[in-house]
């Protein structure tokens, strides 16, 4: 029996991964490893598969100094849109627009550090709306709030948090000076005992080894993440990161792969950067990923959610929510 299949029985039986474990499997046959996955996926997880969508809810001039962020006022790029948090009536139409388009999930996300509590009672006020009249989950990614906050935000009827973890705690502090890995990992706690569902993951292509990216996954385990984003990192002109190279699609059906071993009943997200991708992440979604983030991202063009459905169909996935 080799390795991979070893250690898939073991994952099928309810083991945990270890870091070391993970990093042997790292280097194991990527076709083996990618079908290994899938197949954990399909006992673990079912046809199920969890498509959201994201509005740019407060554009622009954000504080901190993440190297990969084209919003960043740090920063010289493209990116000149720059507007306060929008109002209700525009933050019900994007609602509106992607329930039709068949979407199940929209999420909110706003640039900054953190809301002010003027801003989140203005937000609150939105997502009350949202749910009173469009029949999709809402989840918001407003940056390091506090638990009050985000009870305030739970009950308006939001049920999920987003708040990366970016890469692992030893190589975070290269990414962002601004704030900490330790303040990632309270805002994400505090989310939790607001009593809100949390989606959290990292950034592939950032320079980091493969031992952050399990490290971040294994954070991510131990704080009950269950739905993690998996972003490709988009090299934005003007960032300190211009100049990385892409994942590559191995590359990236690897890291989705190696993750479903660490995660088996995880909800396991490609996000950002899947349009740079040549096949657009159909591998990874033979390889074990089971949700994406579809539509435009933040400030780049994604893919839309009439193609993601035809390929869902195509793969005999189904749209529903999961793992919430």
């Amino acid at each position: 029996m080799s390795y991979i299949s070893e250690m898939k029985q073991k994952v099928l039986d309810g083991y945990e991964v270890t870091f070391e474990e993970a990093l042997v499997l790292s280097g194991e046959p990527l076709e083996e490893l990618a079908a290994a996955a899938d197949e954990i996926r399909r006992k673990k997880c079912g046809s199920g598969f969890d498509l959201c969508t994201i509005i740019n809810g407060k554009c622009g001039k954000c504080s901190e100094d993440c190297k990969y962020c084209a919003q960043s006022a740090h920063y010289h790029t493209e990116c000149r849109d720059t507007y306060p948090l929008l109002s209700t009536e525009k933050l019900l139409a994007g609602a509106k627009h992607n329930k039709e388009q068949g979407v199940l999930r929209y999420s909110i996300v706003t640039s900054g550090r953190a809301l002010n509590d003027k801003e989140v009672d203005q937000v609150c006020e939105s997502i009350r709306a949202i749910r009173k009249e469009v029949d999709i989950a809402v989840c918001v990614s407003f940056g390091l709030l506090k638990e009050e906050q985000f009870k305030k935000i739970h009950e308006a009827g939001a049920a999920r948090v987003h708040c990366n973890l970016e890469s692992s705690k030893r190589y975070f502090k290269e990414v962002c000076s601004t704030h900490t890995y330790a303040d990632k990992i309270e805002t994400i706690r505090a989310a939790k005992r607001a009593g809100m569902s949390i989606c959290s993951g990292g950034i592939m292509g950032l320079g980091e080894t493969m031992e952050d990216r399990i490290d971040m996954v294994l954070t991510a385990r131990e704080l009950g993440v269950k739905s993690i984003p998996v972003n490709f990192l988009n090299p934005i002109a003007g960032t300190p990161y211009e100049k990385n190279r892409p994942v590559t699609s191995d590359e990236a059906r690897r890291c989705v792969a190696l993750f479903r071993f660490l995660v088996p009943d995880a909800s396991i997200r490609l996000a950002g950067g899947r349009g740079l991708l040549k096949d657009k992440g159909e591998g990874c979604f033979r390889s074990g990923a089971n949700a994406a983030i579809s539509g435009d991202m933040l400030t780049t063009v994604g893919i839309t959610v009439e193609t993601d459905l035809d390929l869902l169909k195509k793969l005999g996935y189904k749209a529903q929510l999961c793992n919430d």
